[in-house]
């Protein structure tokens, strides 16, 4: 199929690209990687009049390390990019171990980060690492810069807290606690496709081996991703038992809702998200006491 017929732009800077936003409003599109938007037009699902291309915008690709910590990843950063910078792997292991998860090689060479997370889509893998991870998203328009949580960024299925003039131009990624483990798993019906459940974990620990913090963030199993780390406040300040972690993913089930698939049931979901709890924070606890 063909897409609709469209307008299009190659912006070649950041305030160009804002002033057309504001001028055309929901009727325009960004278009990066194209990886998610290409095929959505092309099957006539979303039907642009103005597509404006990012791509020659000096800067909106960049990946930067702060001297205090963490780091700031431009929108238009490729997956790609991310998977084979060793230095940034060690900073984020989370993200580097969900990596190979995503999609297929072709697509993370093309697929932008900021592409991803605007399209929001809740059986992605990278809307869930960035609320585990408490991500900070930078978003701009022509009116100003405005900084939203990852876990307030997400409003719905392929839906956002983005306003009909705006960008998401970066993501800010403070850099995990000392004594800090993770852990990312999934199961999916086929290497490259979507998870039927997916979760990401960040364990923190105390002097004593105790838990200081656990993040749970879940994709695939509702219309965003699912932070479900209230789960674990019952292990804060303990050691991790496994009679501890099996209460945490019994809980968990009560706290989703999947709504099911022609590849699972809800039912099948809660199970598996279940199974995956207690082997993901395990990994994350015994990573975090070896210092991995």
């Amino acid at each position: 199929m063909k897409p609709a017929a469209f307008k299009y732009i190659a912006a070649t800077s950041l305030e160009q690209a804002l002033s057309l936003k504001a001028e055309y409003g929901d009727e325009a599109k960004f278009l990066a990687g194209g990886q998610s938007l290409m095929p959505a037009m092309n099957f006539r699902l979303a039907q642009p009049a103005v597509l404006i291309d990012i791509n020659r915008i000096d800067g909106l690709g960049d990946v930067r390390r702060h001297n205090g910590g963490g780091a700031y990843v431009g929108a238009t950063t490729r997956y790609r990019r991310l998977e084979r910078d060793a230095g940034f792997a060690g900073m984020f292991p989370l993200i580097a171990e969900a990596l190979p998860h995503i999609a297929h090689p072709q697509i993370r060479t093309r697929g932008t980060i900021g592409g991803n997370l605007s399209h929001a889509d809740p059986a992605s893998e990278l809307p869930a690492i960035a609320v585990a991870l408490g991500a900070r998203l930078c978003i701009q328009s022509a009116r100003g810069e405005r900084w939203c949580e990852a876990r307030d960024f997400f409003a719905g299925p392929l839906t956002t807290d983005l306003q009909p003039d705006e960008m998401l131009v970066g993501v800010e990624l403070p850099l995990p606690h000392p004594r800090s483990g993770s852990c990312f798993m999934e199961v999916a019906r086929r290497r490259g496709d979507f998870a039927i459940v997916g979760i990401a974990t960040m364990i923190t620990l105390g002097e004593r081996n105790e838990c200081a913090e656990v993040r749970l963030a879940f994709c695939g199993v509702g219309e965003t991703p699912i932070d479900a780390s209230s789960a674990a406040d019952t292990v804060v300040g303990q050691a991790l038992t496994e009679e501890a972690v099996r209460e945490v993913a019994e809980s968990i089930q009560t706290r989703i809702d999947p709504g099911g698939s022609v590849h699972a049931t809800a039912s099948y979901q809660r199970h598996i998200a279940a199974v995956l709890t207690e082997r993901a924070m395990q990994t994350a606890y015994q990573r975090a006491r070896n210092g991995h």
